[in-house]
Formats: C-alpha cells, sequence, structure tokens
C-alpha cells in the first residue's frame, strides 16, 4: 500500500466504499417505508446508471459498439442487479438489514465454489476446501439451524439473501470468462450493466412494480444514497483502490461492510441482534480468510472478479 498523499485519498476511499457498501442495506430498508422492493431495485439502477454515465462524460470514455459485449453485459445485469437487488429488497421485509448485510458477506465463498465448478484452472485446494467448510458451518450457525427449521417467511428471506450472493458469484464467474478478456473498461461495464438493468426492470415494471408509492425525505435521501453512490460512485471507488493497492488488499472491504451494516441496523433502526449472528458472520469471515491463504504468512492474492458488491 502507499500512505502519501495519492495514498490517502484511496484510504478514504477505502473506509467510504466499506461504509456505502455497508450502509446499503439499511437504505434498503429505509426505502421500503414508501416503496416496494422492485421499485427500490429500479431506482437504485436508474440512479447508479444516472452516476456513472456523469462520470464516463466527464472522462470523454466512448461506450462499446460491439453487440456481443452488450448481450454478454446484459446476462451481467440480470446476474449482479435485477435478481439479487429484487432478492435482498424482498428479503428485507422480514428479516433485518444487518442480518441481511450479513448473509452478502457470504460471496466470495459462493462465488470460489461456482468458479471450482466452472473455470479447469479454480480447482479446489485444502485452504479452499477448509474455508468453505467454515463458510458454510457460518451460515449454519447465522440461521441458527438448532432452532429446528420453521418455514416462515423469516426463513425463506434468508434462503433469499443466498439466493442472491449466489448469483452474485455465477455472475463474477460468467464475467471472468466472457468479459474481462475483452479487457474493457470497468467503469464502462459497471454502466452498461446498470444501464441494462433499468431498461429490463422498466419493462418489467407495469408487472412488477404497480404499488402506490409514498415518497419522504428519508425515502428519498435513501435511494438516491442506495442509487447513486452504493451502485454507482462505489464501483468508481473500488476500481481507483484495486489499482491502487490491488486486489488482495481491496478486498478487505469484504470483512468491513457486514460489520458496518449490523452496526448502522442497531445504532440506526435498533435492529435486536441475536448471539448466534455475528457468530456466524465471523466464521464466514474465517473461512473467507482460510480459503484465499489469508490466514497463513505469505498471503495469497484474491483474484479480482471475487470483490463483494452491493
Amino acid at each position: 500500500m502507499r500512505f502519501g498523499a495519492a495514498g490517502f485519498g484511496v484510504t478514504v476511499r477505502f473506509a467510504l466504499l466499506a461504509v456505502v457498501w455497508g450502509a446499503s442495506f439499511l437504505f434498503i430498508k429505509v426505502g421500503l417505508g414508501g416503496l416496494s422492493p422492485a421499485q427500490i431495485a429500479l431506482a437504485r439502477v436508474a440512479l447508479g446508471a444516472l452516476a456513472l454515465a456523469v462520470v464516463l462524460a466527464a472522462r470523454r470514455r466512448p461506450l462499446p459498439r460491439d453487440p456481443v459485449l452488450w448481450g454478454h453485459l446484459a446476462v451481467v445485469s440480470v446476474l449482479l442487479c435485477v435478481v439479487p437487488f429484487l432478492l435482498f429488497s424482498w428479503a428485507e421485509q422480514y428479516i433485518s438489514s444487518g442480518l441481511a448485510s450479513i448473509f452478502n458477506a457470504t460471496t466470495p465463498l459462493i462465488t470460489m465454489l461456482l468458479a471450482a465448478a466452472a473455470l479447469p484452472e479454480e480447482r479446489f485446494t485444502p485452504p479452499r476446501v477448509t474455508g468453505l467448510l467454515l463458510g458454510f458451518l457460518g451460515v449454519l450457525t447465522i440461521v441458527g439451524v438448532w432452532q429446528g427449521v420453521d418455514v416462515s417467511h423469516q426463513l425463506t428471506a434468508q434462503l433469499a439473501c443466498l439466493g442472491a450472493t449466489t448469483c452474485y458469484g455465477a455472475c463474477f464467474v460468467y464475467m471472468r470468462r466472457f468479459v474481462s478478456p475483452r479487457g474493457t473498461d470497468p467503469v464502462v461495464v459497471a454502466f452498461g450493466q446498470t444501464a441494462s438493468a433499468t431498461v429490463i426492470l422498466g419493462v418489467l415494471a407495469p408487472a412488477i412494480a404497480t404499488t402506490p408509492v409514498h415518497l419522504s425525505l428519508p425515502v428519498v435521501a435513501s435511494a438516491v444514497a442506495l442509487g447513486v453512490f452504493g451502485t454507482g460512485l462505489a464501483y468508481v471507488w473500488n476500481t481507483r483502490i484495486i489499482a491502487t493497492w490491488g486486489a488482495a488488499n481491496a478486498s478487505a472491504v469484504t470483512y468491513l461492510t457486514p460489520v458496518v451494516g449490523v452496526l448502522l441496523g442497531v445504532l440506526v433502526l435498533g435492529e435486536p441482534v441475536s448471539w448466534h449472528q455475528p457468530v456466524g458472520a465471523v466464521l464466514v469471515v474465517l473461512g473467507i480468510l482460510a480459503a484465499h491463504g489469508r490466514l497463513r504468512r505469505t498471503p495469497k492474492a484474491l483474484p479480482e472478479a471475487e470483490l463483494v458488491r452491493e
């Protein structure tokens, strides 16, 4: 890492990234006070695409003209934006924002599992198997399986969160295979996926986003923060952090976002936290560290595509 003037700026971006991504689940919960899950997802991608469009215009970056690339970006938008944003927003009607942020931390482990199945170069190794087992134990602890299985909205919501992170994992594998080899500017890719998601959700809106809208200052502010910062500018910050610190150091944000999410849920919304939820989160984080060799003296770099997004 660098800690000069430029390094200080990247450190600030890293702190902002952890706060914004961790707070995304708080913004969703507040937004549900006046918007439906589908309306939150649509506002999120539309405002994110608008913010990224401003960045691209300021940098004078042209959009790609390759129709094949746009087809890939449409697939990415479904896996990285449309489905997970809908699932997380729906889930937070029944579970706390802090719990949703904890489940989001399972993304790197699910990515590793799917990558091992789909990419020959990502085969299982003893550290990865250990990490996956720890992560699986962490998920079981978060759910509290010893309490019995109660097929209620709360359990379904937790499964929806895992479905969202599975989409993230599948998307990162897809991007490594079909998008990353093209060498497209990451900010252009981010705009392409959010813009495509805006079109898709806009087309679906008459069917899934028809409930009345009740706007208030907290609801509007949460939607803007979630879209402009959490879905738009945060991606630009993350790209700069990776370029300066490297993917392995930048991935540390993965460990901070659930901490931020839980703290904000408790402090701002007064959400209760059961003892097994943070314990399960610690097991998940330990699983991520073990899987990527970060518990050994010589850490291994985390592939850039396995970084977590929210």
